[in-house]
């Protein structure tokens, strides 16, 4: 079951990353409530470690580990929502799917749980669970070593069980995008992992909310150029137009309903 980030701990995360830091005082006058209620929000942040309590106020955590995969279910929810809505709409009934690990990429799964005629090939419990109900669905999944905290497949065994396939889509998402384009993780086994969904794959589709981009994470392999399309929620900020010029037609915004071109 997903978990949820309110409307007004959202508003904070999104002030902590546009700022890197945000006092108290701040964030009260801009709620337009008390000190102490901000307190009680931003505690509550900072012990699922998606903030970190500094002097004066709250910064982003140090990243060079990912988020615990609860905290991230819940984070940018409607942004991962609008985001598996428009790939549930690319995507045709009766295609093979390999689908990596991840909350978006689990998000997409759900939006897809009820279609017809898929065969669904994963490394991650929680997208098997999300269609494991749909009998129209075939779903083959890895053999391995299990992360308990992640519910997936890491590992040599992963990579060998994605070279045994070759599907119509690879869907994956990815610890954050640096503004040459490059894909990074936080394990090398998550980046061993996607880079076999793309390579046995015939067309790529990375799914990332914009919270991704200049987003820090230790591992760096893949580029943004060798996925097919990108799935994201909002125009990519100011410091990525390059990225943005070069792979317009590959850049689906999905927004209200919507999907736009970048």
């Amino acid at each position: 079951m997903l978990t949820t980030v309110t409307k007004r701990q959202t508003r904070i995360l999104e002030i902590v990353r546009e700022r890197g830091f945000a006092s108290i005082e701040h964030l009260a006058g801009h709620f337009d409530v008390t000190q102490q209620t901000v307190r009680r929000v931003v505690n509550q942040l900072c012990d699922q470690g998606l903030l970190r309590r500094i002097h004066g106020g709250v910064s982003l955590p140090v990243q060079n580990q990912n988020l615990a995969y609860g905290s991230r279910q819940g984070l940018n929810s409607d942004a991962k929502r609008r985001i598996a809505h428009a790939v549930s709409n690319f995507i045709p009934d009766g295609a093979s799917l390999v689908i990596g690990l991840g909350t978006t990429p689990e998000y997409v799964a759900q939006a897809l749980s009820n279609r017809q005629d898929l065969r669904v090939i994963t490394n991650s419990l929680n997208v098997a669970a999300a269609f494991a109900r749909n009998p129209d669905v075939e779903i083959t999944i890895a053999g391995g070593t299990l992360r308990p905290f992640d519910r997936d497949i890491v590992g040599d065994a992963a990579v060998r069980f994605f070279s045994g396939f070759k599907a119509d889509f690879g869907i994956f998402g990815v610890g954050g995008i640096d503004q040459d384009g490059a894909l990074l993780d936080f394990h090398s086994d998550e980046f061993q992992a996607r880079q076999a969904i793309v390579a046995n794959c015939r067309v790529a589709l990375l799914v990332a909310d914009v919270s991704k981009f200049g987003r820090n994470a230790t591992v760096r392999g893949g580029h943004l150029g060798e996925c097919h399309h990108f799935f994201t929620d909002k125009p990519l900020p100011a410091g990525f137009r390059s990225i943005t010029e070069q792979y317009a037609d590959r850049i689906h915004i999905a927004c209200d309903g919507r999907v736009d071109a970048a």
